[in-house]
C-alpha cells in the first residue's frame, strides 16, 4: 500500500491542552425543567394509571402497554412500567412491541405484584415531579451525538468541498459496510459516515462520531476496545484489496478528559500506523486534510 502522509501532530500531542480542544454541549438546569417535564409526561402518567386500574396482573398491564399505537406514548409507558414493576428488564427489550409476550414469559415471574404497584402508584401525585424529571433525562438522549455529527458534516464540507461526505447528519440509519464494500467480512458493521474520492468513487475514509459527556471504567474500555476491533477489521480489508481507505474517529466532550480515555485513543491512533485518525471537532480543520485522505 502507498505511503500515508501523516498529520503533523498526533492526538497524543494535544493532551497537555486537551481541555482547550473539546466542545462542551449546553445543558438544562434543575428545577427549571420541571414545568415542561410535567406538561409533557402528565398525560403518560394519567394513561398509566388507567391501564393499571384495568389490569388484573402486571403481565396484563405490560401487554396493554404494548398495544398502544402511538410510539412515543408506548415507550414512555414502558419506562414507567420498568420503574414501578420490573427494574431488571432491559429498557431496549421493553421498547420492542413485537416481543411483548416473550418478555412476559421470560421476565414475568419477577414482575412486582399488581396490588403492590397499584398501592405504590396511588401514593404519588399526578403529575409526579420526581418521575417526570427522570423521564425528561431520556428525552434528549442522543441529541448531543446528533449535534456533533451535524456540525462535523458542516465542517468537513467547508474544509473539503470537493470530497463528498455521506451518512446520516442527525438521526437516521447507519451506513453498513457490507453495502459499500464487496464481500466485506462483517457486512452489518455500522459506521456513521464515509468520505469518497469523486474521481474514482473510492471510499477514502469511514468514520464514527461520538460525544462523551461522562465515561469511565468498563464503559471506557468497551468504547476504545470496540473502536480497536473496528479499525483492525477495516484496515485488514483495505490491505487485502489494496484500498486507500482509512478510519476516522471523531470524539468530543468532557469524557475525553476522564480516566485513561485520551491515552487510549492516542494508542489507537498510533497502532493504526498513519491510517487511523482520532480528532475532536476543533481538531478537524487542521488534522482531517485532503493530503492525508488521498495518500
Amino acid at each position: 500500500m502507498p505511503t500515508v502522509a501523516k498529520p503533523k501532530l498526533t492526538f497524543a500531542d494535544y493532551k497537555p491542552e486537551g481541555r482547550n480542544w473539546i466542545t462542551l454541549a449546553t445543558g438544562e438546569y434543575y428545577p427549571d425543567i420541571l414545568k415542561d417535564a410535567c406538561t409533557l409526561y402528565e398525560p403518560v402518567l394519567v394513561l398509566f394509571g388507567q391501564l393499571l386500574r384495568a389490569s388484573e396482573s402486571s403481565t396484563r398491564l405490560f401487554l396493554l402497554i404494548s398495544e398502544q399505537s402511538n410510539g412515543f406514548t408506548r415507550i414512555q409507558l414502558a419506562r414507567v412500567f420498568r420503574k414501578y414493576v420490573s427494574p431488571e428488564t432491559p429498557v431496549e427489550m421493553l421498547k420492542q412491541k413485537s416481543k411483548a409476550q416473550k418478555i412476559c414469559d421470560e421476565f414475568g415471574q419477577g414482575f412486582r405484584p399488581i396490588q403492590e404497584v397499584q398501592a405504590a402508584f396511588s401514593t404519588r401525585p399526578i403529575p409526579d415531579e420526581a418521575l417526570c424529571a427522570v423521564l425528561w433525562e431520556y428525552k434528549d438522549r442522543g441529541k448531543k451525538g446528533y449535534d456533533l455529527t451535524e456540525r462535523l458534516f458542516a465542517q468537513v464540507r467547508q474544509a473539503l468541498p470537493d470530497l463528498p461526505m455521506h451518512g446520516p447528519e442527525r438521526a437516521g440509519k447507519d451506513i453498513l459496510l457490507g453495502k459499500i464494500f464487496k464481500n466485506y467480512p462483517k457486512p452489518d458493521r455500522p459506521v456513521d459516515f464515509t468520505i469518497r474520492d469523486p474521481a474514482t468513487d473510492e471510499v477514502l475514509a469511514v468514520g464514527l462520531a461520538r460525544y462523551d459527556s461522562d465515561r469511565g471504567g468498563a464503559q471506557e474500555d468497551d468504547r476504545t476496545g470496540g473502536y480497536r476491533d473496528c479499525a483492525s477489521e477495516i484496515l485488514a480489508y483495505a490491505r487485502k484489496h489494496h484500498l486507500r481507505t482509512k478510519v476516522v474517529f471523531i470524539n468530543d466532550g468532557p469524557g475525553l478528559l476522564l480516566g485513561s480515555m485520551w491515552n487510549d485513543y492516542a494508542s489507537l491512533e498510533h497502532t493504526g500506523k498513519g491510517r487511523v485518525l482520532v480528532a475532536t471537532l476543533r481538531m478537524v480543520p487542521e488534522r482531517l486534510t485532503k493530503t492525508w485522505l488521498l495518500s
